[in-house]
């Protein structure tokens, strides 16, 4: 029986020392602790004490409604990070999560509507309308890179656009709303049929829903894919060069389009939580933001699952949380917002100092090592 390879073995361990742990948690907390401490320096500033605000967050969150609304808000960005992030590991840069979410969910509004088959076939089926709608939507910008050389960043953003022209040419009355009265001026598509509903977990604090367990599935399939599967491979490969995943015998066109198809299939889940579980229809005012958010949220957690896990519930947290500032002491609610922004901008600064830091540090144990290799040679030459 061999004996374990030594080498192998100091490799494992430099994989999981605790050093690398730590490198790895350093930036995300040290983005949000200076985005706390730039928000209480400005609260201050204003004439509010920034310990009271705090408070009042914190009290929210440990109460069982508002986990329940931390969570059901956190299931809704998550999805959103995890559009964003599978384009980002492919070195593509999906602005157009906005779009593809929008157009997706008013789809599978109007088919929600229409059709009404038992729950165990039309949910699965509202699913697949959304995933094939923000695919297909996604799809256009992948194309346009590969045949004809345009950023992905320019086509997604206009294809935001035309996603909105898209959204405001079919709801209207007589094509996916139904006929609104003289006396209403909201316009939406007809609620989804009862057999839509998605599951809920009835607990104290209000009503879980039941697309919590569809995002953690996402979050399992996107480390699955990635990690272990040819196709996750060639993925990073080519996101990390592409030259090379061509040498390797990688089609970089197809990953291409079939990556934006894929960010786009993610993102057409984002609106579902909110159509299938709250409001049960898609309005002009439905869920506005969710894909620039998800960006943010991808940046935090470093576009892995575990890591955009912890980012939503924070945002999350943030969003929900805020919401109680101006009922509870009369603080600004834009507070939220400035935060937000701060942790983003905060995580750039911080991932940089970081990675500046850490490649230091592999220097000096590199150079520790040669160093120690040097002595240990010229003591043998010396005994020789």
């Amino acid at each position: 029986m061999t004996s374990p390879n030594p080498a192998a073995k100091r490799s494992l361990a430099q994989r999981i020392s605790g050093e690398r742990i730590v490198l790895a948690l350093a930036a995300p907390v040290l983005a949000v602790l200076l985005s706390v401490a730039i928000c209480s320096v400005l609260l201050a500033t204003s004439g509010k004490n920034p310990f009271d605000a705090w408070n009042v967050m914190i009290t929210f969150a440990t109460k069982s409604d508002g986990q329940v609304l931390i969570l059901n808000r956190s299931t809704t960005y998550y999805l959103a990070a995890a559009a964003a992030a599978f384009g980002f590991r492919m070195n593509l840069f999906n602005i157009g999560v906005e779009g593809q979410y929008k157009v997706a969910a008013l789809f599978a509004a109007y088919i929600g509507a229409q059709v009404d088959l038992p729950s165990f076939i039309q949910i699965p089926l509202l699913l697949v309308t959304a995933m094939v709608v923000g695919g297909l939507y996604a799809s256009i910008a992948g194309l346009l890179k590969v045949y004809r050389g345009v950023s992905e960043v320019i086509s997604t953003i206009m294809l935001n656009s035309i996603a909105v022209a898209i959204i405001g040419l079919l709801l209207v009355p007589g094509i996916f709303a139904p006929q609104v009265s003289s006396t209403s001026n909201s316009i939406q598509t007809n609620p989804v049929s009862q057999s839509s509903h998605f599951f809920g977990i009835e607990t104290a604090g209000g009503t879980l829903w039941g697309f919590l367990f569809i995002a953690v599935l996402v979050g399992v399939v996107f480390q699955f894919v990635l990690t272990r599967t040819r196709f996750g491979f060639d993925l990073r490969a080519t996101g990390r060069s592409e030259s090379a995943a061509t040498a390797s015998g990688v089609n970089v066109k197809r990953m291409v389009v079939i990556s934006m198809a894929s960010s786009g299939a993610i993102a057409g889940l984002i609106g579902l939580p909110e159509l299938l579980q709250n409001s049960y229809y898609f309005g002009q005012s439905f869920q506005p933001g969710l894909g620039f958010l998800g960006i943010s949220i991808a940046l935090l957690g470093r576009n892995s699952p575990i890591g955009m896990a912890f980012a939503a519930l924070l945002f999350a947290f943030l969003d929900t949380t805020g919401a109680q500032l101006p009922l509870q002491g009369g603080f600004p609610s834009e507070i939220v917002a400035v935060m937000q922004g701060t942790i983003v901008i905060c995580v750039v600064v911080a991932y940089e100092l970081v990675r500046r830091y850490g490649l230091k540090r592999q220097q000096q144990k590199v150079g520790a090592q040669l160093a120690a290799q040097a002595a240990a040679t010229e003591k043998k030459e010396v005994s020789a």
